[in-house]
């Protein structure tokens, strides 16, 4: 049983910075895989980034419109993961959601919100002009 819940968003102005964080609670040493979901209004919610470690070793993937402007991270105590946005554009808008696997993704599965089992309740960035 894992708890995830996000916090850090915010209104900032295009180009501007903000990190936000997920707080993991419960069994958090089999959350070998978290990411990084958006949703803007009437759109699907999308894959923003992953973080997966297999026990050794840690690997983080993007989508191709946050590579270069995002960064993922995680705590070492492993029950914090952070996204760490530059650069911010207007298209960045949606309610950022926390997810969580309990294994590691591979093969391009962290980016399908069906592979996830938890999920946090999102925390809004909202990006100005």
């Amino acid at each position: 049983q894992v708890q995830l819940v996000e916090s850090g968003g915010g209104l900032v102005q295009a180009g501007g910075s903000l990190r936000i964080s997920c707080a993991a609670s419960g069994r958090t040493f089999s959350t070998y895989t978290m990411g990084w979901f958006r949703q803007a209004p009437g759109k699907e919610r999308e894959f923003v980034s992953a973080i997966i470690w297999n026990g050794f070793s840690t690997f983080t993937n993007y989508a191709d419109s946050v590579k270069g402007r995002f960064t993922i991270s995680r705590g070492n105590a492993k029950n914090t993961a952070y996204l760490q946005m530059n650069s911010l554009k207007i298209e960045d808008t949606a309610v950022y959601y926390c997810a969580a696997a309990t294994r590691p993704l591979y093969s391009g599965t962290y980016r399908n919100t069906s592979t996830y089992d938890y999920w946090g309740q999102g925390t809004q960035v909202t990006v100005s002009s």
